[in-house]
């Protein structure tokens, strides 16, 4: 296989872990910065040179985009996509993980992720509600743009957050408000997520009077084993968020993992050193599996049939389907086909026909969308949590 490392940083500890690892089960790697290239547009015929010279084949790629080059290194990674490259993370997942504000939008329609109470507001007259929204003092603020710790402030009361809102603001900067989770003060816990599962696990832990954890801050690290519930979590968010590797940041709230980041190029020396797990070794394999099965856009691939498409149906409580087989349910005669049934947080592939149904199963189906109809439940109105559970008095349903 030949493959790219996209990295500015050549000499930095995660990408020459990347080349030995590759490099180490037989493959030709090159390290590429993604601003010598340049994109070139024909009718048919996407292309990329590099350093003036065309760029030439490789099987696959995995991206390293710095935040300063998130535009133009997506970019990039979206013109190795065209060209049938198979990339790591994709252009889309990079750029809604990058954005804070997007990646938590993204993240809070899906009420088995935990994430703290967050806000974003533009008018002077909507911060103190905002701030009390959350909680109410002390909060985080945060820009929207910031790595490694940085810009990242703790207001002690909420005159002094209404401040610091302000005083960013006027400086042309978008910030988040964010509920303080003070059980988790000083520590989180960062999981590495290659493909459909956790690899390696560390707990960073702030040291002397430093609220932030992060490693470039002088935070500790320790191996941790999570619980079934943080590792669903952490999964969970990198495949809603759209990433196939990714460092998801989870604080540990009273009643479960509230998600404080989802990073597409997470650091590996950290998370290495304390679990003295391969990570590298991990992502490679994840992307020789992906070069030899290339996936695609299910979706597309079977709605090119009139009349045919993809659905969800959602099994409720008083659904004539509850305790039947999928054999049983007369689906098949409808011309439709259950491809997956999600369960209890899990996934249950190509279900056989004699797996029963339960209350509460969604089922990923193809078929007679006419015939489809009959099953789809009704759209309810978006619940629309209370002052005192937005502040922590009563605990979210999960």
């Amino acid at each position: 296989m030949r493959l790219a490392i996209l990295s500015r940083s050549p000499n930095s500890y995660s990408t020459r872990r990347l080349c030995e690892a590759a490099e180490g089960r037989g493959h030709e790697v090159e390290v590429l910065d993604v601003l010598q290239f340049a994109i070139s547009l024909e009718e048919g015929c996407p292309d990329l040179f590099y350093q003036g010279e065309p760029l030439g084949h490789h099987d696959a790629a995995i991206p390293r985009v710095g935040a300063s080059v998130t535009f133009f290194g997506t970019a990039v990674v979206r013109q190795l996509e065209q060209m049938e490259v198979f990339c790591a993370n994709s252009a889309l997942g990079i750029t809604s993980s990058r954005d804070k504000l997007r990646s938590l939008q993204i993240l809070s329609r899906h009420p088995d992720i935990g994430i703290p109470a967050t806000e974003f507001v533009r008018r002077r007259e909507d911060v103190m509600p905002a701030i009390e929204r959350v909680g109410g003092a002390p909060v985080i603020i945060k820009l929207l743009e910031g790595t490694q710790g940085v810009g990242v402030i703790l207001a002690e009361t909420a005159k002094a957050a209404e401040a610091i809102v302000e005083t960013l603001q006027s400086a042309r900067q978008n910030v988040l408000i964010q509920k303080f989770v003070a059980e988790s003060k000083g520590r989180d816990v960062r999981a590495i997520v290659v493909g459909d599962r956790v690899v390696a696990a560390m707990r960073r832990v702030a040291q002397g009077g430093e609220f932030r954890s992060n490693v470039h801050r002088g935070g500790r690290t320790e191996a941790v084993q999570l619980s079934d519930v943080y590792e669903r979590t952490a999964i969970r968010a990198a495949q809603v968020v759209g990433l196939n590797v990714a460092g998801v940041d989870m604080l540990e709230g009273a009643e479960g993992p509230e998600i404080m980041e989802v990073n597409s190029s997470p650091g590996l020396e950290g998370i290495e050193g304390a679990t003295g797990v391969d990570v590298a070794g991990e992502m490679v394999r994840f992307v020789e599996e992906k070069v030899l099965f290339p996936g695609f856009d299910l979706r597309q691939r079977l709605t090119v049939s009139r009349g045919y498409g993809v659905s969800e149906l959602v099994i409720g409580e008083d659904s004539p389907l509850v305790g039947k087989t999928l054999g049983e349910s007369g689906l098949r005669a409808l011309d439709i086909i259950a491809l997956t049934i999600e369960r209890e947080g899990g996934v249950i592939a190509n279900p056989r026909h004699t797996r029963t149904l339960e209350a509460g199963d969604r089922l990923l189906c193809f078929g007679k969308l006419e015939a489809m109809k009959g099953y789809l439940a009704p759209k309810r109105s978006r619940p629309r949590r209370s002052a005192a559970q937005r502040a922590g008095d009563e605990p979210r349903p999960r």
